[in-house]
């Protein structure tokens, strides 16, 4: 193509794919909200605490005592840490008598973290 048939083009202007391959491209692509929470869902991975606390909770089940000893973090801080993860569904708890136990969500949360891994090993 030209350089002055690019300046005539009317926008969205492609190079190179074609017509199908941009609608089949946009058919895929989530909505605008679904990646807005995946944005957020990855800001919570950008702690190094919040890592650490994920990374013990992959290995095992712990309290928020357990965890602050282990990691060398206060009980407040391992607290409102925890907070921020089961707001994004990363961690769940149960209660047994007035101790409560945190762990993983689920396997997407393994997955997410041994991928991670796996990838900054490479």
């Amino acid at each position: 193509m030209s350089d002055e048939s690019q300046k005539t083009a009317t926008p969205p202007f492609y190079l190179h794919a074609d017509k199908k391959l941009i609608e089949s491209i946009m058919n895929k692509l989530p909505t605008d909200e679904e990646l807005f929470d995946l944005s957020e869902l990855f800001k919570v991975f950008g702690d190094s605490t919040r890592i650490k606390i994920l990374m013990t909770l992959l290995e095992s089940e712990m309290c928020v005592g357990d965890l602050a000893n282990l990691l060398s973090l206060t009980q407040s801080a391992v607290s409102h840490q925890l907070r921020v993860l089961k707001q994004s569904h990363l961690v769940k708890f149960r209660r047994e008598g007035k101790t409560i136990f945190y762990s993983l969500a689920d396997d997407h949360v393994i997955t997410i973290l041994n991928q991670g891994l796996e990838h900054v090993a490479e």
